[in-house]
């Protein structure tokens, strides 16, 4: 166990050393990019792309179901990939994870898979966990937490699998570094954290969680309906508690003051999470049954007027 899959990543970066080429989907969670950042994997930043050098981003969007093209990777060392995704709320299918297998496998590549949000999955095609994948665990390391299955974003207790499977290219085992890396940097998950992830896969816990899960996917399933009812294309709300609204035209940050000061509803500006995020914006589930609806109330009176 360690204390959040946020941390892990930070970690990983560490394990990994500078110098490597990044390719991650756009958009994405931020810490990514901001980890590699910080362990001195980038090159400087050009501002008329807002693109870090030696990081290649894969563009998901409409057009390429989310799912990126691959190919863009072929130099990569490490690829992260969030299933299903933050911000856009997309799952990837058990073909496409096949696909990223497949494609690590070839270039060798290490792909740090961060299933955050795997217990909102309900559909059949889509997998779980990145392992459920033949050969997954000769080029993956998983990440998760029960940050978003429990609410224990500030608790901080998550896990991280390093397959005895896994090696780097001359052979020796990425879980020997792993475990170097964790014994020294971090002493274990408090007690407290650790007592409530085990009242957590009780049945009890278990079922609480489950609950908490379909009341969030009630909540965005409201925003969803909502928006999709003004005719604006939206996305997401299904697999994962965000529901991601495309404004074509529009800067994110334009979308998200209008929001702010005419309906009083705060999003999150696409482009926090990319280059390709731009002209979105992520309105989160997270929140009270009455809180969500009236900010439905609220977004529909602001964006059906125009």
């Amino acid at each position: 166990m360690s204390d959040g899959s946020k941390c892990d990543l930070t970690r990983l970066q560490l394990m990994f050393g500078p110098g490597k080429t990044i390719a991650l989907q756009d958009p994405s969670y931020p810490a990514y990019v901001d980890s590699s950042v910080i362990s001195g994997q980038t090159n400087g930043f050009d501002p008329a792309s807002s693109q870090y050098g030696n990081i290649v981003y894969m563009p998901c969007n409409p057009a390429n179901g989310f799912f990126p093209d691959l190919h863009a990777a072929e130099k990569a060392d490490l690829i992260f990939f969030c299933s299903p995704n933050n911000p856009t709320g997309n799952a990837a299918t058990r073909a496409q994870l096949t696909e990223l297998v497949a494609f690590a496998k070839r270039t060798g590549a290490i792909i740090i898979y961060d299933a955050a949000y795997a217990i909102y999955i309900d559909r059949a095609d889509c997998p779980k966990t990145i392992y459920e994948i033949e050969g997954a665990a000769e080029v993956a390391i998983e990440t998760c937490s029960f940050s978003k299955y429990a609410g224990f974003t500030g608790v901080r207790l998550g896990w991280t699998v390093v397959p005895e499977a896994l090696r780097y290219a001359d052979g020796a085992p990425v879980i020997a570094d792993w475990n170097r890396i964790m014994t020294t940097c971090f002493n274990g998950a408090s007690n407290v954290a650790q007592a409530g992830g085990l009242a957590c896969v009780q049945p009890a816990g278990l079922a609480a969680m489950r609950d908490l899960v379909t009341f969030y996917k009630g909540n965005a399933k409201i925003i969803y309906d909502a928006l999709a009812a003004l005719g604006l294309a939206v996305y997401g709300g299904t697999d994962a508690p965000y529901v991601w609204v495309h404004f074509p035209g529009q800067k994110s940050w334009d979308v998200f003051t209008r929001l702010l000061e005419e309906a009083n509803v705060v999003t999150t500006p696409g482009s926090g999470f990319g280059p390709a995020g731009e002209g979105f914006v992520r309105i989160s589930s997270f929140g009270h049954r009455e809180d969500v609806e009236e900010a439905v109330k609220r977004l529909v009176r602001v964006l059906g007027s125009k």
